[in-house]
């Protein structure tokens, strides 16, 4: 009885160890099948020119740019010149100025910029905006001393940007051909014009004597362009893409767009 019980135990342990080999060999077979690289998987088109876009980059890339070789050039021209001109400038003027005056210097600017916000939000029919922007222009420049403090925005009257571009969107005026501006950045023809508006009209407007004493101390014009800089969050380069300059465009149309319907 031992040599038959110890016969059935030998069988039992080859049966088991054939059954292990047999295992192997199939596992062995499943993974000699799998593809050694991910791209084994893939079916490649035959088409010796395939062109296949998601739709989110043919929005990126469906846009106006007749002028692209002059635009990338200008784009090219404004990365070097705020890497080599005005963030120096910035940079001595954050060294220079305490913070503080930073932001009464800023302050000032944006207070005046409001009388532009104000006449676009009355040329499109804006009442209620209109009477915020006028509040806000009446309590910043008298308890805010000319605009060197902003008390408006504590008391929630935030600042409501309106520009002529704008205005001539709102019109329905086409935005055209996108435009890429010296120094200015990305823009497109009706925006552009209505930039040159704004400007002119900023210089026109002798609101609190600003006019004058602009005519009388022209460097002021500079203070104001490396203030706005510095209080440009954007930075050449920061999209850590290579294609930065179509990123660009698509979100300056959008938020344009965006900005017009609002």
């Amino acid at each position: 009885m031992i040599n038959g019980s110890f016969r059935q135990v030998f069988l039992s342990l080859i049966c088991s160890l054939l059954m292990s080999i047999a295992s192997a060999n199939e596992g062995n077979e499943t993974l000699s099948k799998m593809p050694t690289s991910p791209l084994d998987t893939l079916d490649f088109s035959n088409n010796t020119n395939p062109v296949v876009f998601e739709r989110s980059s043919l929005q990126a890339l469906a846009i106006n740019d007749p002028w692209e070789a002059m635009n990338r050039r200008i784009y090219h021209f404004n990365q070097r010149a705020d890497e080599y001109v005005l963030l120096p400038m910035v940079k001595g003027y954050r060294f220079l100025l305490p913070s503080f005056i930073r932001t009464g210097i800023h302050n000032v600017f944006s207070n005046l910029s409001d009388v532009s916000n104000l006449l676009n939000s009355i040329l499109q029919l804006k009442p209620a905006r209109a009477a915020h922007t006028t509040g806000r222009l009446l309590l910043n420049t008298t308890v805010g001393l000319a605009g060197i403090f902003d008390p408006a925005s504590a008391l929630g009257l935030t600042q409501q940007r309106e520009d002529f571009g704008q205005t001539l969107g709102f019109y329905g005026v086409q935005a055209g051909p996108y435009v890429m501006l010296p120094l200015l950045g990305p823009s497109n023809m009706r925006d552009a014009g209505g930039r040159a508006i704004d400007i002119s009209a900023g210089t026109q407007i002798n609101y609190i004597n600003n006019a004058d004493i602009k005519a009388k101390y022209p460097a002021l014009f500079g203070v104001e362009v490396v203030d706005e800089r510095a209080n440009t969050a954007y930075a050449y380069g920061s999209l850590n893409t290579p294609f930065e300059y179509e990123k660009l465009r698509y979100v300056f149309q959008k938020s344009r767009e965006l900005q017009i319907s609002d």
